[in-house]
């Protein structure tokens, strides 16, 4: 028995301690139980005696204090300071009483030294301790405000009453007045956009919503757009939470390979009958992204529209923009966000300036100007120009590379590099050479060395250029049998791009070896390829067959992780894909207009190690 143990848990609450206090709340007028019980038990507490010096009781007494020392008798001396301390709040009679004792001691002892012939030796002042359980007890009390009630009436606001009978010219009038309002405002804004907005009325073109809302709806627009995100996260609320923290715990049993999860889907009505033709990433907002749409069918070209979406609000897109051609590619400035660089079926180019509520494009090249012949199949910004102007490169089929600069409001042009086919001289009427040119696809510029850039062609090869030699390629690969269709730089592996192509494959290459490091087959021509922003060995890529593949080169080099239909529908093909640069997810366009995006499993974002 003696050798058993008994654990006792201490805890620091009070056993003693009442749990069911109940005290009289004055303001609320009833008894209300007291929820915080003070649990410290006090065994052993002090009084002590002592006094600040500076204090005034402290001079009160060392005054005191002085005074008694004056010779006199000890045994007097300590009474008398024994009673000055005792009582701290002494009264006045009390203190004529120890001065008048103070002052016969003082005559006795006088009395007493002119009968002695020697002075006796000082006597030391007996010190004696003042009583600790000496001990005075006060108490007061307080008012209790009265509770007050305030009340205060505001005047009725008046009431008339008015009618009216609306007639035919009234109506007009009122109509009349409106289009006055509306064209006050927008001779408000710049003549080149007002120009643009004559041509349109001329060409009898519908003005799209962004113009046509009047003064009123725009004073609540931003509380209606805070409301329309509020109720379609409220309806969409299933996929916000599969978005933020749904991970496949499945993945630990697939061995390495992963799956796409699908999250929101993006349609807008008039863009039903054109494919996604491009798709970036707002470098600042990353929910907000930019579509291009158009056509790649070159027998069903139509217009064109630039529509902005943000995860926030997957109903309806933020910014709304159509154009008279299809839009072909496009591409957001890092630096600042709001401009967007559009290149167009016809040739032309254009920056959209998403602060302006217009629907035109801000600035627009033309035939003067120097726009492509051919379709522009890839635009990309620039650094600024030594003199602080923004700039922008595109690559179209008619073979020219071009600089597009924006200088005092107007894009001007520079012929960076003419692609030519090789030994494609053909020979003409009267023995003349014809040079054919390369038709350029789709190009990428070197995340850190500046002026290097690739350019895929349609004939399936890749030139290394750079923005220094006009006349000549750095390198060329032979690295297709058909159109190349995108090309791309590793984010982190300066040495390494991408490339892919209609003739099903996907190749990676060493810029510096003339032969591919991999080769991938998937069956069906590839639309779009793309790095990942968290790891140098995840690509994903998109096929016409409608399928997903994602590799990741660290654990599989051999076969995609991840193969995933996206769109079911026979006749609709994938057109594009992008990795978000922060969060896990991909957007996917198609041939139908529609945006899917998709979350990626754990598995297929590992990061390195």
């Amino acid at each position: 028995e003696l050798k058993e143990e008994f654990t006792r848990v201490l805890t620091a609450n009070n056993p003693h301690a009442p749990q069911n206090i109940v005290r009289y709340s004055f303001k609320e007028r009833a008894y209300k139980p007291i929820g915080y019980v003070d649990q410290t038990a006090i065994h052993f507490s002090l009084n002590g005696n002592l006094i600040l010096k500076d204090s005034d009781e402290g001079r009160r007494q060392s005054v005191k204090s002085a005074v008694s020392e004056k010779p006199s008798l000890a045994s007097s001396a300590v009474i008398s300071e024994e009673t000055e301390i005792k009582d701290e709040e002494g009264t006045e009679d009390t203190q004529a009483e120890g001065e008048e004792e103070a002052e016969e001691a003082g005559t006795a002892e006088e009395a007493e030294a002119e009968e002695a012939e020697e002075p006796p030796p000082p006597k030391v002042k007996e010190q004696k301790l003042a009583n600790q359980f000496n001990f005075i007890e006060r108490a007061s009390k307080t008012l209790n405000n009265p509770l007050r009630e305030r009340a205060c009436q505001s005047e009725p606001t008046p009431c008339k009453n008015f009618s009216a009978t609306a007639n035919q010219w009234e109506i007009y009038d009122a109509y009349m007045e409106e289009l006055q309002k509306m064209e006050k405002s927008k001779e408000k804004e710049k003549p080149k956009a007002q120009i643009a907005k004559k041509e349109e009325k001329k060409k009898g073109r519908k003005l799209t919503s962004l113009e046509s809302q009047s003064d009123d709806i725009t004073k609540i627009s931003k509380a209606a757009k805070i409301m329309e995100r509020m109720v379609n996260q409220n309806i969409f609320d299933d996929i916000a939470q599969d978005f933020k923290y749904f991970e496949d715990a499945s993945d630990e049993y697939r061995n390495q390979k992963g799956t796409l999860l699908p999250l929101w889907k993006f349609q807008y009505d008039k863009t039903k009958r054109l494919a996604v033709t491009a798709i970036s990433w707002n470098p600042k907002y990353k929910d907000l992204f930019a579509v291009g749409y158009g056509s790649y069918d070159f027998m069903k070209q139509s217009h064109g529209m630039l529509l902005l979406y943000t995860m926030k609000n997957p109903s309806f897109p933020e910014y709304v923009f159509s154009s008279e051609s299809g839009i072909m590619c496009l591409d957001i400035h890092n630096d600042h966000p709001y401009l967007v660089a559009v290149g167009f079926y016809d040739g032309n180019v254009a920056i959209y300036n998403l602060k302006k509520a217009t629907s035109q494009p801000s600035y627009k090249s033309s035939a003067k100007s120097g726009k492509h012949t051919d379709p522009v199949w890839q635009v990309k910004w620039q650094k600024d120009d030594m003199d602080n102007n923004l700039n922008f490169f595109s690559v179209s089929s008619d073979g020219r590379i071009v600089s597009w600069t924006l200088v005092k409001n107007e894009l001007v042009h520079t012929d960076v590099i003419k692609l030519s086919a090789e030994g494609t001289t053909m020979q003409g009427p009267e023995g003349l050479q014809l040079q054919t040119l390369g038709c350029g696809t789709s190009f990428d510029f070197h995340k850190k060395i500046d002026y290097l850039f690739l350019v895929g062609t349609e004939e399936g090869k890749i030139y290394k250029c750079s923005k220094c030699y006009s006349s000549q390629f750095l390198d060329v690969f032979e690295a297709h049998h058909m159109a190349v269709d995108s090309v791309s730089w590793n984010p982190y592996h300066l040495k390494v791009f991408i490339s892919c192509s209609s003739d099903w494959t996907v190749k990676i290459w060493d810029h510096t070896i003339k032969t591919p490091m991999f080769i991938y087959d998937l069956h069906s021509a590839v639309g779009d390829v793309a790095w990942s922003p968290y790891s140098s060995t995840v690509f994903a890529a998109v096929t016409t067959d409608g399928k997903a593949h994602v590799f990741d080169l660290s654990i599989n080099k051999y076969e995609a992780l991840c193969t995933q239909i996206v769109v079911a529908k026979k006749k609709n093909k994938i057109t594009h894909i992008q990795f978000n640069p922060v969060y896990p997810v991909v957007i996917i366009g198609d041939e139908r207009g529609h945006i899917t995006c998709l979350k990626l499993s754990p598995n297929l974002r590992k990061m390195p190690k």
